[in-house]
C-alpha cells in the first residue's frame, strides 16, 4: 500500500469527536506494524479510543527519533459536502475526507516512513511512533498518557505531522481554556429588583475580556498573546431572571506572559462574579532554530528564509516535548491549515507523497 493509499484507508475510519472510536483505525496500523517488526503498544484512553505506540530499532545508547499525530477528527459541520466525507475521494489532484488535512494523511506519510527506513539502513537509534486518541478537545489522549506515567522512553527529536504545507514550523503558542460561571437569583422579568442577573455579571465580565491589554511583548517565534470568549449560555426563559450563565475563555500564551500569570490575573479582573475553571492548561513550545537537527529539517525543506515561524493551533507537542525532556521539535505535515475543520477538508496528493520522502529522509540524515 502506498501513502496516498493508506491515507485513503485511514479517512474510511469514522473517528469524529465527541466518540472518536479511535480503535479501529489503530489497531488497523498496529497490524502494519507488527508485520514489519514494530513493537506495538495500544494504551486506552477510554472504552474505543486506542492511543498506538510503536517502536523499532530502539538502543539504550542513541536515543530515537519520534513521529507524532492522532486519529480523531472533528465533526462535519452543518453544511453539506460535495463528496462522502469518509470515502477518501480523489479528485483534481486532492485527497478528500474529513481527516485528509488535519491529519490523517501526515499519520500514513509518518507510517509508512517509518516503516520503509529499516529497509536500506537501520535508524542509528531507532523509530517511535506515538499516535493519539482525543487530541482535538485540547491533547487529551497524550495527556492521559502522561498522566499515567505511561514508559515513554527518550527521543533525540519530536516531528509533529500537523498540517503545514511540508514548511517546518518551529513552535506554537500554549494553551489556557477555561470554563466562566456566573451564579444569581431568580425572579419574575416583571420585578427583576427581586432577583440577582446572572447573564449582566458575565456580560460585564466579557467586556473586561475584550478590553483586556496584556502588556506583553512580543515573543520573537511566538508573537503575542490572544484571548477569545467563544462560547456563551445563560437564562431558562424569556420572563425570567437569570440564575446562571457560562461562556468560554481561550487563552493562547506565550513564554513572555505564562498560564498562571494569566490565570490570575483573569480571576483578579473578573472578581467574585465570575467563577473560573481550567479545562485546558499547557506550555508553550519552542526549539532553537541553530539546533543542528532543527538546522538539518530547514534544510531539507529549504526554509532558512521561511517567513512563518510558528503554527497558530496547539499541538500534543505541548505535552510531549517537555516530557521526553525538551528535545528540538519541528511542527511539518502534508495537510493545509486553512482547510483544517472546514467542509470538503482536502490534501493535495503531491504533499502527501511529499511528507513521505521527507520523512524519510529525515529519518536518514539524523544517522
Amino acid at each position: 500500500m502506498d501513502v496516498v493509499g493508506l491515507s485513503k484507508e485511514l479517512i474510511r475510519y469514522d473517528t469524529r469527536i465527541p466518540c472518536g472510536n479511535e480503535e479501529g483505525a489503530a489497531r488497523f496500523l498496529g497490524r502494519m506494524l507488527e508485520a514489519e517488526g514494530f513493537a506495538v503498544d495500544y494504551p486506552e484512553f477510554s472504552k474505543g479510543r486506542l492511543n498506538l505506540i510503536a517502536s523499532k530499532g530502539l538502543k539504550n545508547t542513541v536515543a530515537p527519533i519520534v513521529f507524532t499525530g492522532h486519529l480523531d477528527v472533528v465533526p462535519l459541520g452543518d453544511a453539506e459536502w460535495s463528496v462522502d466525507p469518509f470515502e477518501g475521494v480523489i479528485k483534481s489532484g486532492k485527497l478528500y475526507g474529513r481527516g485528509a488535512t488535519d491529519m490523517k494523511s501526515a499519520v500514513a506519510a509518518m507510517t509508512l516512513a517509518a516503516i520503509d527506513s529499516f529497509k536500506d539502513t537501520v535508524p542509528k537509534g531507532g523509530v517511535k511512533l506515538i499516535i493519539t486518541a482525543n487530541e482535538e478537545p485540547g491533547c487529551l489522549g497524550a495527556k492521559k498518557l502522561k498522566n499515567s506515567d505511561y514508559p515513554i522512553g527518550s527521543a533525540s527529536a519530536l516531528i509533529v505531522g500537523e498540517p503545514t504545507s511540508n514548511q517546518p514550523l518551529l513552535g506554537h503558542k500554549g494553551a489556557l481554556y477555561l470554563q466562566a460561571r456566573s451564579f444569581g437569583k431568580t425572579a419574575h422579568s416583571s420585578a427583576p429588583h427581586l432577583g440577582d442577573n446572572a447573564i449582566y455579571k458575565a456580560a460585564r465580565a466579557i467586556v473586561e475580556i475584550a478590553n483586556l491589554d496584556f502588556g506583553a511583548r512580543p515573543h520573537e517565534l511566538l508573537g503575542l498573546p490572544t484571548i477569545n470568549v467563544g462560547k456563551f449560555s445563560g437564562g431558562q426563559n424569556l420572563n425570567s431572571v437569570p440564575d446562571y450563565a457560562e461562556f468560554t475563555i481561550d487563552v493562547r500564551t506565550t513564554p513572555e506572559l505564562e498560564n498562571d500569570i494569566i490565570y490570575d490575573r483573569l480571576t483578579s479582573i473578573l472578581g467574585e462574579e465570575i467563577v473560573l475553571e481550567k479545562l485546558v492548561d499547557l506550555k508553550p513550545v519552542e526549539s532553537d532554530p541553530k539546533n543542528p537537527f532543527v538546522q538539518m529539517v530547514l534544510s531539507l525543506c529549504n526554509s532558512h528564509s521561511c517567513d512563518k515561524k510558528s503554527a497558530a493551533y496547539l499541538t500534543d507537542a505541548s505535552v510531549l516535548t517537555p516530557w521526553l525532556g525538551g528535545v528540538p521539535t519541528i511542527i511539518l505535515g502534508p495537510g493545509e491549515a486553512e482547510m483544517a475543520h472546514q467542509v470538503d477538508e482536502f490534501c493535495y496528493i503531491d504533499s502527501i507523497r511529499n511528507a513521505y520522502q521527507l520523512y524519510m529522509d529525515i529519518i536518514k540524515e539524523n544517522n
